[in-house]
């Protein structure tokens, strides 16, 4: 018992005396943390201020020495990314902060990039020139670049950061990239396809399969971004085609062993094939005949399932509705399914929207462009009444602009008012000027060379200037342009020109015609599709060239003509698109009066009709018809005035060659009228998109009439109103030395004297 006490007694003296130095160094401990901060030193700084690097400190003079606060302020110090190093310590009362800052960038440069140039890359990458320099921007910069060639199918580029150093704190960065090959798709494959091939699903997809012949794009190479898009574009065709229930259940890209190619797989689930039901319209609008919008329906029933055509029938009732005076609309089709049937009934829920109203429209991403040339394009102005159809055609006239890759419009609730949106329109632009040189051939003008400089969007003001020389066997020509789509600030289409033309018919009419003069032009739009065209043009006209061997008729016209001519165009243009029409019709009517000064006296009037229509996905169908007249006010008209019929105007003939002409010398002498009408029907050959070659069926009918000046003559001129008729194939090929028309025609009606042409062939190219 005893020897048990004393050992608790010894263990009791040991622990007060553990206890004791515990708390002396504490105590010590706390005396050496505690206390307050005199004075704050910054050291190391070179171009940030002392009180700059203090604002970011959680710690002031005068507070405590707090650990927790300390490690606060040095984490605020590096997430400023302005230092590669901190550190803090402590001399007494003194909290001394050293630092070591971040280079200033001085010059970012690419080396190795051939495939992306420096102006794809630069708005990649956040760093500049005059920025601190950090890793962990750099690193992200170098993800950017990665990812954008990845974007473009290359996915064996590698990117090495190199920092060249300055004196003065500053570095170059160069980014070295080495490229490597293109990574292409070598097979594209598609599971639980039923209905359609694969050979038919890869028509539908923008991603394409590696082959030799499509080294001018980049289809072929592997975009997961694109590969996205492949999957909505299989939606959309499925869901033109009736297959309403189609989903896509996944898409898969492999990577070869060999890292050189990819191979694709797309997993689809068809569903059944629907067709349209009964289709009805419930309106709830006051005095709105459902029966006018039943009649504007475009589907069928009994027809296959098309989502396209529902959202057209929206679009149709949505302008609808807007003509009889309703800015406020809602249509909403309700769909009902029928799988016994497998058809889909339609309700077109049409309702008096709430009333909403334009508060502003924003505009975004216009660099060079003006504000002003972007707004005046707007159907709709803020104040107004919103109005979809009119924000679809604002975006349709913004896009035809040819200034912007993209163009999106869309509108947001207002953030202070219930019943008003804002209107955004954001814009993608693109180059406006051209640099063009041509080289070609044709049937018409022989070998050519050509040279122009355009700018279509002059100083963000919207304003085209054109200069354009060209150089042929048969014809030389310079002219010069300007228009100013909006002058006074309105819809007015005002410019003028000058050019100059020497064109060559020795062969054809034993003459050279020289021109020089000037014009002024003026038009106006009445509404979306009717326009005004008022023009002025005065030249000066030279025949020369004449010899005995040309006809005495244009001998007898040899000298210098001053032409004043006052000239309108009406027309009205429905067309779906100006340059590639695939449906809709165009109509105009033009007239020419000279004589007001000048020696030319004569009237023209001509009228233009076209009409295309795709009955089926990629057949085109278009006919047009031209008809003009001339007639001289007291005065025979010139040769180079009348019309001339064969060639482009009707294939199959030679140029001029169903004109008129002299009985001795066989000069084409040009009629006072002419008519011209003819087909044509583009074929798809189901090749590739990349090969570019449309095949056609066209049939050209025409007839002309002799020179009314002349008929007392009329026994030295062969003459005849027969109308002209040929038939013909030909193919269009994009080909990569330029556009090539190729023509064959075969003649079913003629006159004795015409002289024909069998194949015509255009091609050029503009670089």
């Amino acid at each position: 018992m005893y020897g048990v006490t004393g050992s608790r007694q010894s263990w009791i003296v040991r622990m007060l005396c553990a206890g004791f130095f515990l708390l002396m160094a504490t105590s010590a401990y706390a005396q050496q943390l505690g206390g307050s901060i005199a004075q704050i030193a910054v050291q190391g700084n070179q171009r940030i201020e002392p009180a700059t690097i203090r604002t970011y400190m959680s710690v002031r003079e005068g507070d405590r020495f707090d650990p927790v606060t300390i490690d606060r302020s040095l984490k605020n110090l590096f997430a400023t990314g302005l230092f590669a190093d901190v550190s803090i310590g402590r001399q007494g009362d003194i909290l001394i902060i050293r630092v070591v800052e971040n280079p200033i960038i001085n010059r970012i440069t690419f080396e190795g990039n051939k495939r992306l140039e420096n102006d794809k890359l630069e708005p990649e990458v956040q760093l500049r020139p005059r920025i601190v320099y950090t890793r962990t921007k750099v690193q992200q910069d170098v993800e950017r670049i990665l990812d954008l060639y990845r974007r473009s199918g290359r996915f064996a580029v590698t990117v090495e950061p190199k920092v060249i150093e300055l004196p003065q704190n500053r570095v170059d960065l160069v980014y070295e990239i080495n490229e490597g090959d293109p990574t292409y798709v070598r097979k594209i494959t598609f599971i639980g396809n039923e209905k359609f091939s694969d050979g038919d699903l890869r028509s539908i997809v923008l991603t394409r399969e590696e082959r030799w012949w499509r080294f001018l794009t980049s289809n072929d190479t592997y975009d997961p971004d694109r590969m996205g898009f492949d999957q909505e574009l299989l939606r959309r065709f499925y869901l033109s085609e009736g297959y309403a229930d189609f989903e896509v259940i996944s898409g898969v890209a492999e990577l070869s062993p060999d890292r050189k190619s990819f191979f694709m797989t797309i997993t689809v689930d068809e569903g059944p094939r629907y067709r349209f039901g009964d289709m009805t319209v419930d309106v709830s609008i006051p005095n709105l005949d459902p029966g006018v919008l039943e009649a504007a329906i475009v589907p069928q029933t009994r027809d296959w399932y098309n989502a396209e055509e529902i959202e057209s029938t929206v679009d149709v009732f949505t302008d609808l509705v807007g003509a009889f005076g309703y800015a406020f609309v809602d249509v909403r089709p309700r769909v009902a399914r029928n799988t016994e049937t497998q058809s889909i009934d339609i309700i077109f829920d049409v309702q008096e929207g709430p009333r909403v109203f334009v508060e502003r429209i924003d505009i975004t991403g216009n660099v060079r462009t003006l504000d002003k040339v972007i707004r005046r394009e707007f159907r709709l102005v803020e104040g107004d009444a919103f109005n979809t159809a009119r924000i679809r055609r604002s975006r349709e006239r913004l896009q035809n602009l040819g200034y912007f890759k993209e163009v999106e419009v869309e509108n947001v609730p207002s953030e202070v008012y219930p019943d008003r949106t804002v209107v955004t329109a954001t814009v993608e632009e693109q180059s406006t000027g051209e640099l063009q040189f041509g080289i070609g051939f044709s049937s018409a003008s022989g070998a050519l060379f050509d040279v122009g400089i355009r700018e279509r969007n002059l100083l963000g003001k919207g304003q085209d200037l054109r200069f354009n020389f060209s150089l042929a066997q048969q014809q030389t020509q310079i002219d010069l342009g300007f228009t100013e789509p909006y002058f006074l600030n309105r819809r007015l289409a005002a410019g003028a020109d000058l050019f100059a033309t020497e064109t060559d018919f020795i062969d054809e009419a034993g003459f050279i015609s020289q021109s020089i003069g000037g014009s002024l032009r003026l038009g106006f739009n009445y509404n979306e599709y009717m326009f005004q065209r008022l023009s002025y043009l005065l030249s000066w006209t030279r025949l020369e060239g004449v010899n005995q061997f040309s006809s005495q008729f244009t001998r007898e016209q040899e000298g210098t003509t001053t032409t004043s001519q006052i000239s309108q165009t009406f027309a009205i243009d429905r067309r779906n698109n100006v340059i590639e029409p695939t449906d809709g019709y165009f109509m105009s009517i033009s007239n020419d009066l000279a004589g007001l000064g000048g020696t030319e006296k004569y009237v023209r009037s001509s009228v233009a009709l076209g009409y295309y229509w795709e009955p089926f996905e990629d057949w085109i169908f278009s006919a047009t018809a031209n008809t003009g007249y001339i007639l001289g006010i007291g005065e025979d008209i010139k040769i180079f005035q009348r019309y001339q019929l064969g060639g482009n105007n009707l294939r199959g003939f030679d140029d001029f060659g169903a004109s008129p002409r002299d009985i001795l010398t066989g000069d084409a002498l040009g009629g006072d009228w002419i008519a011209t009408a003819k087909a044509e029907l583009k074929i798809p050959l189901g090749l590739p998109e990349e090969i570019g070659i449309t095949p056609k069926l066209f049939t050209d009918w025409g007839s002309i009439g002799a020179p009314s000046s002349l008929k007392d003559r009329s026994a030295g001129i062969l003459q005849s109103k027969r109308i002209r008729g040929s038939v013909g194939v030909g193919i269009e090929w994009e080909s990569p030395v330029g556009p090539i028309n190729i023509d064959w025609a075969h003649v079913l009606r003629e006159a004795d004297f015409d002289i024909t042409q069998s194949f015509r062939v255009n091609f050029g190219q503009r670089f």
